[in-house]
């Protein structure tokens, strides 16, 4: 949400609202999820693509980037 948020690009700790943090590590495993598994409801390479911002897409490093950002984030709740 507006305002939960302190980025700072010195070095300092990163903050977020404790609200946020729980649905963020929610959107996150449920994007592994929709990553990895097979079928319909899987996310395509297509909005894989754009997902990585024009690198290079690689599936399964992001579900591991998503799922291990998930579980450290519920790790500080």
């Amino acid at each position: 949400m507006p305002g939960s948020f302190t980025i700072s690009h010195h070095g300092s700790a990163v903050t977020v609202d404790h609200a946020d943090a729980e649905r963020l590590a929610t959107v996150l495993a449920d994007l592994a999820y929709l990553l990895e598994i097979p079928g319909p409801n899987r996310i395509t390479d297509e909005q894989v693509a754009v997902l990585c911002e024009g690198r290079a897409a690689d599936r399964a490093e992001l579900v591991h980037w998503c799922a291990s950002s998930a579980r450290a984030l519920k790790g500080q709740l």
